[in-house]
C-alpha cells in the first residue's frame, strides 16, 4: 500500500468500446528449460515478485498474459501460466467448468504429499474430487466449534498488523502489507520449521544466490528431516481431537485422513494468509 505509488496499468487512457474483437493473450515462455530459469531469476533475484509482475504488465500492455510461474525446473515441471492481475479476468479462477485444481497448492506448486501423510488434503483437491466436499464440510464444523479460541487470536494479531501498517502509513507515507501479513500469521499460529519445508521453493532467505536457488528452488528440501516431528504432532492431534474424528467418520472418512487435515487446517492459517488461498 502508498499513499503514492504508480498505478500498475500503463497511464494512457483507455477507451471502452463495446464489442472489441478477441486479442490473442500476449507474452511467451520462452526456450524450454531455458525460459522457466531466466524468469524465476527475475522472479526471485533480478526483479523480485511485485516488479516482475509490474515489468510485464507495462510491457504487454495488459493484465493478463503468458509468463513462466516458480518453482519450476524439478519441483514443479510445467510452469507455464496465464496471469490475471485485474478484478475483472481473475473471478474465472472460481468457475470449476474452466479451471482444474487438482494436486495444486498455489500456482504450479505442490508441497510433497509426505508432508501430509501421503493425503492430498483439501487444499490440494480440486471441487470435483470426491474427498473434496466432505473435508471442506468438516473444516467448517471444526471452525465453528473452535471459534471461541480461534476468533480472538486472530484479532489480537490482525488489530496489531494494521496498527503498525497506519503508522507506517503516517510516517513514511507507505507501507508494505505482504511483509506485515506474513509475520502477523507466524504470530498467529508459529510453525516455522514445517511451513519452511512446505513453501522452501517459493522463498527467499537472503543466502548467496546460486546456493539458495539449487538448495531451495531446484530440489525438495527432504521431506524425511521433519518425519518425525510431524508424527509427534500428528499422534498429539489424533488423541485429543475425538469430537472431530467423530464427526468425519458421521461424514464416511477415514480417520487418519480427517487427522491429516485437521492438522493441515491449524497449519493452514499460516499458509492461508501467506498465500491467500
Amino acid at each position: 500500500s502508498s499513499v503514492s505509488e504508480k498505478s500498475l496499468v500503463p497511464s494512457t487512457p483507455v477507451t471502452v468500446t463495446p464489442n472489441l474483437p478477441i486479442r490473442k493473450i500476449p507474452g511467451d515462455y520462452g526456450l524450454p528449460f531455458i525460459g522457466p530459469i531466466k524468469d524465476r531469476q527475475d522472479y526471485f533475484y533480478n526483479q523480485g515478485r511485485d516488479e516482475y509482475f509490474k515489468s510485464r504488465i507495462q510491457k504487454y500492455r495488459s493484465t493478463v498474459y503468458r509468463a513462466n510461474l516458480p518453482p519450476g525446473s524439478f519441483i514443479a515441471p510445467n510452469p507455464n501460466v496465464v496471469v490475471l492481475l485485474d478484478a475483472k479476468s481473475f473471478p474465472v479462477l472460481f468457475d470449476v467448468t474452466k479451471v482444474e485444481k487438482k494436486d495444486l497448492f498455489t500456482g504450479t506448486y505442490m508441497p510433497s504429499l509426505e508432508l501430509t501423510g501421503g493425503y492430498g488434503v483439501l487444499s490440494y483437491l480440486d471441487p470435483s474430487e470426491p474427498s473434496h466436499a466432505k473435508l471442506k464440510q468438516l473444516m467448517f464444523f471444526h471452525l465453528k466449534s473452535s471459534r471461541d479460541r480461534v476468533i480472538p487470536a486472530f484479532n489480537a494479531s490482525y488489530t496489531q498488523l494494521f496498527k503498525s501498517l497506519e503508522k507506517d502509513l503516517s510516517s513514511k507515507g507507505k507501507a508494505n502489507f505482504g511483509e506485515a501479513n506474513d509475520q502477523a500469521a507466524f504470530n498467529f499460529l508459529l510453525i516455522s520449521k514445517w511451513v519452511l519445508f512446505n513453501i522452501s521453493p517459493l522463498l527467499t532467505l537472503g543466502l548467496p544466490k546460486l546456493v539458495e536457488d539449487l538448495l531451495l528452488h531446484s530440489f525438495r528440501l527432504p521431506p524425511s528431516l521433519i518425519k518425525a516431528d510431524y508424527q509427534r504432532l500428528y499422534d498429539f492431534f489424533y488423541d485429543s481431537s475425538g469430537f472431530v474424528l467423530e464427526e468425519a467418520e458421521r461424514l464416511g472418512l477415514l480417520g487418519e485422513e480427517a487427522c491429516h487435515n485437521h492438522v493441515r487446517r491449524k497449519k493452514a492459517y499460516v499458509l492461508g494468509f501467506f498465500f491467500s488461498f
